[in-house]
């Protein structure tokens, strides 16, 4: 069986026992096997984050904890969880104003679930009624939106002055027309606690 002949080594190629930069080099090669060809394209097609049902469902349970760390900092009015409509001081100080009194705005939704069961008594004149009580109940409504409004841009220019900032009126005016219990962010006075 025929041989084939050594190339002769270099003479600045480093000869077996040689230091390079102060790790032994082996002239005979790399060290390690050539990777097949289809090793090759494994190795490629391999994706770069594993895909295994344990990682997505520890990357689903970390957005959960991290959505309801969220919402219960919203919740309690933390400044870093607010929305950029809820944030800042005054829009604390308004939250407080409006969650301190009484509104009519609170009883809509009640109000319409009884109008929508008088439509079912099969007597005209209860459901024209029902229909025009709603009605003058939705102006008395109108009218504390627009009483509170005013009273809170009042409050507002005496605490804060030439600083006060848009829209608090509005932002009064919604939020007295959502009943307590479903308010975001939850209110933190309770009825009669007039905030500072």
């Amino acid at each position: 069986m025929a041989t084939t002949p050594v190339a002769p080594t270099p003479k600045d190629s480093p000869s077996e026992g040689t230091m390079l930069n102060g790790v032994p080099v082996d002239a005979s090669g790399k060290g390690r096997a050539t990777p097949s060809r289809a090793e090759q394209e494994a190795a490629r097609k391999r994706p770069l984050v594993p895909d295994t049902k344990e990682a997505k469902d520890r990357a689903k349970a970390d957005l959960a904890a991290q959505r309801e760390k969220a919402r219960l900092g919203m919740a309690a009015g933390d400044d870093k969880y607010l929305t950029a409509r809820d944030k800042g001081p005054q829009r604390k100080f308004v939250r407080d104003f409006v969650d301190s009194g009484w509104h009519l705005g609170e009883a809509v939704m009640p109000a319409m679930v009884v109008v929508i069961l008088a439509t079912f008594i099969p007597v005209l004149g209860i459901q024209y009624w029902a229909f025009v009580g709603l009605w003058i109940f939705i102006f008395f409504v109108i009218g504390d939106m627009v009483l509170t409004s005013y009273r809170v841009k009042k409050a507002a220019r005496a605490k804060w002055g030439d600083k006060t900032e848009k829209g608090l009126g509005w932002y009064a005016a919604m939020r007295s027309i959502q009943m307590r219990f479903l308010r975001l962010p939850k209110p933190q006075v309770k009825r009669g606690q007039h905030p500072a």
